[in-house]
C-alpha cells in the first residue's frame, strides 16, 4: 500500500450519543466506532474507517520510507543478532536463552551442571521460532520446568488478545501431552510433586478472578478452583515461596491486597489466610523456617518489612521500619540471608541483610551517580552468589555476579552493540526542575557532548500506577541522540520514582499534577538552554498516551511532534463502563465517576478526548491495536476523529491501527523496531531534522 497517493484524510461520520450522570450530560459524536460485538470487531463501517486511516497513514509516510528503512537498519545494527543470556544454575541444570542470527524470537536451552560447554550436552527445551512459524503475532506468556526437570509447561498468545493457551511436554522426547488449557492469563506453577499445575483463567471480562489446579492427564474441564475472588475490582495471582514449600495466592487491586498460603505438596489443603484485607493496605508474603516475612504499607506509605509466626500469621512485628528516605519496593528470601530492594532519592538500592544480625546491612555499591540496578534471576534457595542487572543512560545493560561473602561484583556480560558504541561521546545528568506548585521534579537527560545548545529535545513520560521510569539504556534512542537531540525522561508524579507519596500525588483528585509536571519540566529544560519551544518531541504510551493527550490540549505550542501509542484518552467513557475488562480494577487509580460526582467532574475536566477543542495542535502520530484489551482500539480512533473535526492547523495527524496485534504492538524483536523507526522518522520529519 505504500506509495498510494490519497488527497484528503478520512472524515468519520458524526452520530451523536448522549449520557447523563449526576445531572451532567455529555455528548459523544464518535461512540459508534466501538463495535457492539467487541471483542469481535466485524462492523463493516468501523473496519472501513480504520482501514481508511491506515491508508492515509501509508500515503503520508510513503515519502519517508527511505528514512524509515535507514533508521531500522541503524537500530537493527545495534542489536547483536546471535546472542545469548548468561547461563544460570537451577538445580541440576544450567539454563539460558539464545537468539539466532535474524531470528525474531528466542530459543530456550539447558545443559547438565558440570557438562562440557561445547554444545554436546545442550538440550533445546522450547523453540519460539518454530512455535511462531506462520503466525502474524506470537507472544510467550509463561514458561516453567517441573521440579524434577523432566517436563515443561508454557503458554502462548497468537493474536495479541492476551488470552494464552497453556501446554505441557516431555523435555527428553519433545512429546506434547494432551493437556491443553485455553484462556490463561498468568504464570504456570508446578505443585504436588509435579502432578499439578496452578494457573489463572481470564474470565469473559478479561479479569483473573481465580486460581485453578490442573491435574496432569486430566481434562481441563475437571480442573479445581483453589480460590475465587468475588470483588470484580481485584485480580488473583499465584507464586511459589522462595523455599518452594508454599503456594502463595494473592488478590488485590491498586491499593488493597490479601494473601493465602497453601502447601505446595498438598494444594487441596485448606488455605491459610495471612491477614484479612483492609482498604488501603497492600502486603506480600514469603516464608522461612516457620516465620513469615511481610512487605506492607500498613504503617508507612513507603512500606515496612515485618515478620509473623506461621502459627499466628496476622501478628506482625516490624523488622525494617518504614522510612521517608528509603522506599522499600520489595524483598527476596534466601536460605542464609535476605535481600531488600528500594530507592533512595529515586535511585535504586540493593541491600543484603542477615536473619541472625538485624544490624548488619550490606548495600551493593555501584559506580555511577544515576543508574538502574535490580536483582536478576536467582532461582535457588541456597544462593551464595547473586545475579544482578545494571545500566544507566550511557552504560549498556550489564550482568554481574555479586559474591555475598566477599561483597565483590564480577562482570559477566555487557550488552554488545555490533555497530559500535563509545560511551565517552555522551553526557548525562540528573536535573531537578521545579513544577508550578514548587515541587521539585527529577529529570534524567542524555546527549552527545558535541550537541549544539538549544537543539531538538525528546521528552518521555508515563506517570501512572506507581510505575517508575528508570534512567536506563536504550540502543534505539541513539538514533535521535546521534542526530543532535537531547533525550530526557521526566520522573513525574503518578509514578513512584520518589516513593509512594510521589505516586499518590499523581492519582485520583491529584491527577493533574502529572500533566503539569510534564509541561513544567519542558519549560524548565527550555529555561536551562537545552532546547526551545516547538523543538520538543514527546512520546508516551497507554496511560502515558493519556499524558500526551492532556498536554497537547493545555500547551499545544510547546511541542514540535507527538507520538501517542495505544493512548488511554477516552478516560471518562471507559471509567463509566464497568463491563470493560479493566474498569472496576481501575477505579482506585482514577476514581469512580459512576458513584462519585466529584470524580466524574474531575475526569471530564482532563479526559483528553472530552477536552479536544477548536485550536491548533502539534503534529501527531497515534497508534492502536485492534485486539488490545487494555486500551481498546476505539479510544485512539475516536480521539483522532474528534481532532480531525476540531483542530485549526494543517499539521499532520496520523492514526495507525495494527489489525492483528494488541497493546504491545507487533511481536518479535525486529518487527517492533520497525514501529520505532516509523515514530522516529515522523519526529525527524516534523522537526525538520536531517535524517
Amino acid at each position: 500500500m505504500r506509495g498510494m497517493s490519497i488527497a484528503t484524510p478520512p472524515v468519520a461520520a458524526k452520530k451523536p450519543q448522549s449520557i447523563t450522570h449526576h445531572g451532567i450530560t455529555v455528548t459523544d459524536d464518535y461512540a459508534w466506532l466501538r463495535d457492539p460485538g467487541y471483542p469481535e470487531v466485524t462492523d463493516k463501517a468501523v473496519l472501513a474507517h480504520l482501514e481508511a486511516e491506515n491508508a492515509w497513514f501509508e500515503s503520508r509516510m510513503a515519502d519517508r520510507q527511505p528514512v524509515i528503512d535507514a533508521l531500522f537498519r541503524e537500530m537493527r545494527g545495534r542489536i547483536k543478532e546471535a546472542d545469548k543470556s548468561v547461563p544460570q544454575k537451577d538445580g541440576n541444570w544450567l539454563y539460558w536463552i539464545e537468539f539466532e542470527e535474524g531470528a525474531e524470537y528466542k530459543k530456550w536451552w539447558r545443559r547438565p551442571v558440570g557438562a562440557a560447554d561445547d554444545g554436546s550436552a545442550d538440550e533445546l527445551i522450547l523453540d519460539e521460532v518454530t512455535l511462531a512459524e506462520g503466525l502474524d503475532y506470537f507472544r510467550l506468556g509463561a514458561i516453567a520446568v517441573s521440579n524434577d526437570g523432566t517436563r515443561l509447561a508454557w503458554s502462548v498468545d497468537d493474536n495479541g488478545s492476551e488470552r494464552f493457551t497453556a501446554r505441557i511436554k516431555v523435555i527428553a522426547t519433545g512429546e506434547v501431552l494432551p493437556d491443553e488449557i485455553p484462556g490463561t492469563l498468568s504464570g504456570l506453577i508446578w505443585v504436588a510433586n509435579d502432578m499439578g499445575l496452578v494457573y489463572s483463567l481470564a474470565n469473559e471480562n478479561w479479569r483473573t478472578d481465580n486460581a485453578r489446579l490442573h491435574w496432569l492427564g486430566q481434562p481441563a474441564e475437571s480442573d479445581v478452583e483453589l480460590y475465587h475472588e468475588d470483588d470484580e475490582g481485584f485480580r488473583v495471582g499465584a507464586a511459589l515461596s522462595a523455599n518452594e514449600k508454599w503456594l502463595i495466592v494473592s488478590t488485590g487491586d491498586h491499593e488493597t491486597g490479601e494473601t493465602r498460603l497453601i502447601p505446595a505438596a498438598d494444594p487441596l489443603a485448606p488455605p491459610i489466610l495471612v491477614k484479612p484485607r483492609a482498604k488501603g493496605v497492600e502486603y506480600d508474603v514469603d516464608e522461612r523456617d516457620g516465620v513469615l516475612y511481610i512487605h506492607t504499607n500498613d504503617t508507612h506509605e513507603n512500606f515496612r518489612l515485618a515478620t509473623a509466626p506461621l502459627a499466628d500469621p496476622g501478628n506482625w512485628t516490624t523488622l525494617i521500619a518504614g522510612s521517608d528516605d528509603f522506599y522499600l519496593t520489595g524483598f527476596e528470601l534466601f536460605r542464609d540471608f535476605y535481600v531488600v530492594e528500594g530507592r533512595v532519592r529515586g535511585l535504586d538500592r540493593i541491600e543484603v541483610r542477615y536473619y541472625d544480625d538485624p544490624a548488619r546491612i550490606e548495600p551493593i555499591a555501584f559506580p555511577e551517580a544515576s543508574y538502574e540496578a535490580s536483582l536478576g534471576d536467582n532461582p535457588e534457595w541456597a544462593m551464595t552468589v547473586l545475579r544482578v542487572g545494571y545500566e544507566s543512560m550511557v552504560s549498556p545493560a550489564s550482568v554481574y555476579d555479586y559474591d555475598v561473602a566477599t561483597r565483590s561484583l564480577t562482570l559477566l556480560k555487557v550488552q554488545e552493540i555490533p555497530s559500535g558504541y563509545d560511551a565517552s561521546l555522551y553526557d548525562t545528568a540528573r536535573l531537578d526542575i521545579a513544577a508550578r506548585d514548587g515541587t521539585v521534579v527529577p529529570v534524567s537527560v542524555v546527549w552527545r557532548k558535541d550537541r549544539a545548545p538549544g537543539g531538538p529535545l525528546h521528552l518521555y513520560g508515563y506517570g501512572a500506577y506507581g510505575i517508575a521510569i528508570g534512567p536506563g539504556f536504550s540502543t534505539s534512542r541513539l538514533s535521535l541522540v546521534d542526530r543532535g537531540f537531547a533525550y530526557a525522561i521526566a520522573h513525574i508524579r503518578g509514578g513512584d520514582d520518589l516513593g509512594r507519596a510521589w505516586y499518590k500525588a499523581g492519582k485520583l483528585e491529584q491527577r493533574t499534577n502529572t500533566f503539569n509536571d510534564f509541561v513544567d519540566v519542558a519549560k524548565g529544560l527550555i529555561a536551562r538552554g537545552f532546547t526551545e519551544a516547538g523543538k520538543i518531541s514527546i512520546s508516551g504510551g497507554s496511560a502515558g498516551g493519556e499524558l500526551m493527550g492532556a498536554v497537547i490540549n493545555s500547551d499545544p505550542g510547546l511541542w514540535g511532534a507527538v507520538a501517542a501509542h495505544v493512548p488511554f484518552v477516552d478516560v471518562l467513557n471507559t471509567m463509566l463502563d464497568e463491563s470493560l475488562p479493566l474498569t472496576p480494577g481501575e477505579w482506585p487509580e482514577w476514581g469512580n465517576p459512576i458513584e462519585d460526582k466529584a470524580a466524574f467532574e474531575l475526569i471530564l475536566s482532563y479526559s483528553p478526548y472530552d477536552q479536544v477543542q477548536r485550536q491548533a495542535y502539534p503534529p501527531l502520530l497515534v497508534t492502536a491495536g485492534l485486539n488490545d484489551p487494555r486500551v481498546t482500539y476505539w479510544e485512539p480512533a475516536k480521539w483522532v476523529a474528534k481532532l480531525r473535526e476540531l483542530k485549526t492547523d494543517g499539521h499532520e495527524l496520523l492514526l495507525k491501527t495494527n489489525m492483528g496485534a494488541g497493546h504491545g504492538g507487533k511481536s518479535g524483536r525486529f518487527e517492533s523496531l520497525k514501529e520505532t523507526a516509523e515514530e522516529f522518522a515522523f519526529i525527524l520529519w516534523q522537526l525538520g531534522v536531517e535524517a
